[in-house]
């Protein structure tokens, strides 16, 4: 995976992005609606193994939020999804080992690990302000809950 630079204020090895710039974690918000249609993903680079991984991790979120949650109580939800536990590239439980290189030692797993962490921390800070309308979420946003992208789930 590549390691992008975003637009945070979350600690971790992620390089700072330019706030006029738009990041992948943006994109991954952009994207979602249309690129969960997809059976299948072409891989052209690391920046979209980052883009399926988000994209699935926006599928877990909008699958936690099914029972329409107040925004306070969203962010609540998807602040802990963020920083529970969750399986990284290599692991036996990981969805999509197939697509992704396990790290080689266990300083570069530590390091996917905590861009994982920040990335997904970032995700769940933005996530609930692009979906929400009127304290609950966009039906828009929710009708998507259900699918799979590429057949797959974290």
């Amino acid at each position: 995976m590549a390691l992008l630079p975003i637009k945070t204020r979350v600690r971790g090895p992620a390089p700072i992005a330019d706030p006029n710039v738009e990041d992948i974690v943006d994109e991954a918000l952009d994207l979602f609606r249309a690129n969960v249609l997809f059976r299948n993903f072409e891989i052209k680079g690391d920046a979209d193994r980052v883009l399926i991984y988000l994209i699935l991790f926006i599928s877990e979120c909008l699958g936690k939020l099914a029972r329409n949650p107040s925004l306070r109580e969203a962010e609540k939800i998807l602040g802990t999804l963020a920083v529970g536990n969750f399986a990284i590239p290599g692991d036996a439980t990981f969805p999509l080992n197939a697509l992704y290189s396990a790290p080689s030692n266990k300083m570069d797993a530590d390091l996917l690990r905590q861009y994982l962490t920040q990335l997904r921390h970032e995700m769940a800070v933005r996530l609930p302000n692009r979906i929400y309308e009127n304290d609950r979420p966009g039906k828009w946003w929710m009708c998507f809950q259900k699918r799979k992208f590429m057949n797959k789930a974290l």
